[in-house]
């Protein structure tokens, strides 16, 4: 990489350079200890973030990235039952409206570097956790980054902005003044687990603040939590990226994710009536149940779990099995196509 080139154009190089600083970090990271609700724990020190960003208009996302959000609409969010959002879009921006509840993708992500951009309401209004509160959160609704407006705003360390909520305060507070935008650049690594949902490694985050290391590959201790720090308990390596709703106007734009390593398949999680529509027994073919988020029937003995990678196609992770279903003139499931392996569709008409 060419020094002079970066200095030239920041703006072009930053994913490159967060990448690069990402990987020296980790390679000297020493694994910090989480902290506690101790009102005695000393605040982040204030840094001024320096690079300030366009404040008037968004980023441009990378080529391979996933694009979230551009501005013009929600297509590809919804509430936590993936029904359509009460969020709201105006000015190139997604707004939390108060009481519409979190807002989470439709689309899975395991292993990822996320690019959220955030900006507190302003004027200022309230103190501590009150203030400008939101939250990004990966594997669903477990692991949060804590949006707040930590500009001249004393609450517990580990409950400020940019800290992995209630387990580690972020090493300095680069964060700017209400109104402004700010971003956070997130990399995640999906905890994993044993077949007998014993836990084989924790999840682990490294987050940029306005371009600013904060979390240096921390391991979380299991799921985010305000009093109690709850166990891990196992889930599939792919869940929902979802913001909170905690009554406060936070703007968000240009959200973008990148998957890493092997991502395969896509895989979504579906609203549950629409599961549900799908379930019952096939002339010929496997009766579908559901379970949780997921689609579950027992082909030639095994039971298996079906995988969503599209409002109406299925597949299962354990061996060669796929589902498709066919809808009829009043929209309900009327036929199943399955396949098990090379051997051909097989359709099975609904009972």
């Amino acid at each position: 990489m060419n020094p002079t080139s970066m200095n030239a154009d920041p703006k072009i190089h930053a994913p490159v350079a967060l990448l690069a600083l990402t990987y020296i970090c980790q390679l000297h990271a020493a694994p910090p200890s989480p902290t506690s609700h101790d009102r005695n724990t000393p605040p982040p020190p204030f840094v001024d973030p320096g690079y300030p960003g366009t404040q008037e208009k968004a980023g441009k996302a990378p080529s391979d990235a996933v694009v979230l959000f551009d501005g013009t609409g929600l297509a590809q969010w919804g509430d936590m039952d993936g029904k359509p959002t009460k969020w709201i879009v105006r000015d190139g921006v997604m707004e939390c409206a108060k009481g519409s509840g979190y807002i989470r993708t439709l689309q899975n992500f395991g292993d990822c570097q996320l690019h959220v951009e955030w900006a507190a309401p302003t004027p200022a209004e309230g103190k501590g956790q009150g203030r400008g509160n939101s939250g990004v959160f990966l594997g669903g609704t477990r692991y949060e980054v804590q949006v707040l407006d930590s500009y001249n705003n004393k609450t517990y360390a580990d409950g400020s902005a940019a800290s992995i909520y209630g387990q580690y305060a972020p090493l300095v507070n680069a964060t700017r003044p209400p109104g402004q935008w700010q971003t956070y650049d997130i990399l995640y690594t999906a905890p994993r687990f044993e077949l007998d949902g014993q836990l084989q490694s924790p999840a682990r985050m490294t987050v940029f603040h306005n371009g600013v290391v904060v979390q240096n590959n921390v391991e979380l201790t299991g799921p985010s939590g305000w009093i109690d720090r709850a166990p891990y308990l196992p889930h599939p390596v792919k869940q929902p990226i979802a913001f909170q709703d905690h009554g406060n106007p936070v703007r968000f734009r240009n959200v973008w994710v990148r998957e890493l390593g092997n991502p395969g398949r896509k895989e979504y999680t579906l609203a549950k009536d629409l599961l549900d529509s799908y379930c019952g027994k096939y002339e010929g073919g496997p009766e579908i149940r559901r379970d949780g988020n997921n689609l579950t029937a027992e082909v030639a003995g095994a039971k298996l779990t079906f995988f969503a990678e599209s409002p109406t196609t299925f597949f299962a992770k354990t061996t060669d099995v796929q589902l498709e279903f066919k809808t009829g003139a009043d929209g309900q499931a009327a036929e199943m196509v399955w396949t098990v392996g090379n051997e051909g569709e097989k359709r099975a008409r609904r009972k």
